[in-house]
């Protein structure tokens, strides 16, 4: 038997008011989280209470749909080469939430059990199931009610010797997070980029390995210039900068951004700074979109955000039937 679950987490803010979940059906699902946390956290934290949840049934398989590519390649493909470093990265730093990391390894022993990575809010029943339960939970902790932490597998939910806490509580299994663990500062006014923000850290060819699918352009009709500005919108999307997935798909292989605070980002270094810090809603004023070649679109626009006003340029290139960003930047208006 094969036991199939998604597995969500949900950071109203992020980091903030956080929340997790699995979901197996509407008879079996469990969820929980924290005051502040992030939204990889509530993510990973998803998958291991999972875990542990169906600690008393080793002989079935787990299938666990997850719609994070980070989490998805930390557990199947990083971790292997972080613990014979140390838990450190390839440049040397600590990895990122390293303790929730370091739990899930131990409950990955002895364990059957494959991810299959399925998009964020495209109608998928059980991830969209799981979704709503850890932003549930995330919006309870913000509000300062009870958690609605759902049945699990009934009784044997519970690890030995363990009791149930009131649903007013974190569920048992969550770990205390270290400040260590909480994704960088935002920028200073005047220091926002394109996605990311002044400050964030590179973690080098960590994305080498995705998958690059290809997806429809939206509006089979459209031309190549209302194409461009409508991907453009969506990467401009809070849910969109935090899906990997998504932008591994959008951003092109060869991405390099010049932000407004004069950094340079790589797609690598900019994919993990997005999903960790995607930052509030961003408004565009279209002000040109030119078409440079067949295969070629300059868009260039203002955006609006609680910082200021920026001018910006968009170069995307078109690879097959998909769109991808090739190169990004942004001035401030002053």
């Amino acid at each position: 038997m094969t036991i199939t679950a998604a597995a969500d987490g949900s950071a109203l803010g992020n980091p903030g008011p956080a929340g997790w979940a699995w979901y197996v059906n509407d008879d079996c699902w469990r969820a929980g989280g924290w005051p502040h946390g992030t939204n990889n956290q509530g993510e990973l934290m998803a998958v291991l209470d999972l875990f542990r949840s169906t600690a008393h049934l080793p002989g079935e398989d787990l299938h666990i749909l997850c719609d994070s590519q980070y989490v998805i390649n930390s557990v199947t493909k990083w971790m292997p080469g972080w613990k014979r470093k140390g838990w450190r990265k390839s440049d040397g730093k600590p990895v990122l939430n390293v303790e929730l990391l370091k739990e899930i390894d131990q409950e990955l022993r002895g364990r059957k059990y494959t991810f299959e990575w399925v998009r964020g809010h495209a109608g998928h029943d059980l991830n969209e199931a799981a979704d709503e339960r850890a932003r549930a939970a995330a919006t309870s902790y913000q509000q300062g009610v009870a958690v609605r932490q759902g049945p699990g597998f009934g009784t044997t939910a519970e690890r030995p010797g363990e009791a149930q806490r009131p649903s007013a509580a974190p569920a048992p299994v969550t770990p205390v997070m270290a400040p260590a663990t909480l994704p960088p500062a935002p920028a200073r006014p005047g220091q926002q980029e394109f996605f990311g923000h002044a400050g964030g850290f590179e973690e080098p060819d960590l994305f080498s390995e995705l998958e690059e699918e290809t997806t429809p352009a939206p509006g089979t009709d459209a031309s190549p210039e209302a194409i461009v500005e409508a991907l453009e919108r969506e990467l401009l999307r809070p849910e969109t900068r935090a899906d990997l997935g998504r932008t591994g798909v959008l951003l092109h292989p060869d991405f390099t951004e010049i932000g407004s605070s004069g950094r340079i980002w790589t797609r690598d270094a900019m994919m993990l700074e997005l999903e960790e810090s995607p930052e509030g809603p961003i408004e565009l004023e279209l002000l040109g979109a030119d078409r440079l070649g067949e295969s070629t679109v300059l868009l260039t626009y203002r955006s609006y955000t609680r910082t200021g006003t920026t001018l910006r340029s968009s170069l995307w290139v078109r690879e097959g039937a998909q769109w991808r960003l090739r190169f990004h930047q942004g001035t401030p208006e002053v």
